[in-house]
């Protein structure tokens, strides 16, 4: 007895029935589609908002850089008439902004560079060597961070003052680095323990020793996160207001921050309210030009431990 053979399904065509699955399917992409858009849609829209209300105020300060006293409490949110650069010469020189740029700079550069230095040696023993009060030295750092300077001033001026280093340059710089270390070796630890350890094990078996493979090995690779950490100490370090009032009460040694607090009174009360602008936007410049310079290297340095 011959069977007959149930012939095979044939495909569904183009433009036939979809099943209830491809269906169901199909409406849930249709609302992860739409979810995403909204989400989107929230998520530029707030990134908008934030950045009108940080580069709105920005631009109105170097607008009203350039205009005269009399427009700036008569029409403060138009353009100035004229570009008024006597206001940036003015503050330059009558305010003395010149010697509070010229302190900031040593004060600044110095601490950065003894800081970059000294933070990511103590970080790559922290991180590649094992020895007895490794953990301890390293949580130790990490306290450091949470301690508030403000319980720190009245000790650090007897000992700032002890030392002979009160109302100096150099002890200011050093005040810095001891006040930046924490979060320099906290930051470059965990980096370093990123970078591979075959490289330094190569220069270990051609005859480097310790501090060779530090220089010019490990270092150059840890550029990206030194970069970051060293822009954040620039931050914080070029905006320092506490640490120089304490210890840095000498007229002729002020820094920056000082020095825009003694151009707002004085200026205040001459009514010069154009040279004040002038001056603090002279102030905000170079902390904008180092992050726009260096933005890209910051990034990097933030997400090198998690692409790795």
């Amino acid at each position: 007895m011959k069977t007959t053979e149930t012939p095979a399904p044939l495909p569904a065509e183009s433009g036939g029935p979809v099943t209830k699955v491809d269906g169901a399917s199909a409406g849930r992409s249709e609302r992860k589609k739409k979810e995403g858009h909204v989400l989107n849609a929230f998520s530029h829209g707030f990134l908008i908002l934030w950045a009108f209300m940080v580069v709105l105020p920005l631009l109105w300060a170097v607008m009203t850089s350039f205009k005269d006293d009399r427009s700036i409490f008569s029409s403060p949110w138009s353009l100035p008439d004229k570009l008024h650069f006597d206001n940036w010469s003015r503050a330059w020189t009558q305010a003395n902004m010149s010697d509070y740029f010229l302190n900031t700079i040593l004060v600044v550069g110095g601490s950065l560079i003894g800081t970059l230095v000294l933070g990511s040696m103590a970080a790559y023993v922290l991180a590649r060597f094992d020895f007895p009060g490794n953990r301890f030295i390293y949580y130790l750092f990490i306290g450091g961070m949470s301690f508030p300077i403000m319980l720190a001033l009245v000790p650090l001026f007897y000992v700032v003052n002890n030392m002979g280093l009160l109302n100096t340059i150099h002890g200011l710089i050093l005040v810095y680095i001891a006040y930046s270390l924490p979060f320099t070796v906290f930051f470059l630890t965990a980096f370093f323990r990123t970078l591979p350890t075959s490289v330094a094990e190569a220069a270990f078996v051609d005859g480097a020793s310790h501090s060779r493979t530090f220089f010019q090995i490990m270092l150059p690779m840890a550029k990206p996160g030194l970069i970051s950490v060293g822009i954040f100490n620039f931050l914080g370090q070029w905006n320092q207001y506490m640490l120089p009032t304490v210890l840095n009460t000498d007229p002729d040694k002020r820094v920056l921050t000082q020095g825009l607090v003694q151009l707002a009174v004085s200026q205040g009360y001459k009514g010069d309210w154009s040279g004040l602008f002038a001056g603090l936007v002279m102030a905000m410049l170079p902390v904008l030009a180092a992050y726009i310079v260096f933005q890209r290297q910051v990034v990097q340095g933030l997400t090198a431990g998690a692409l790795k």
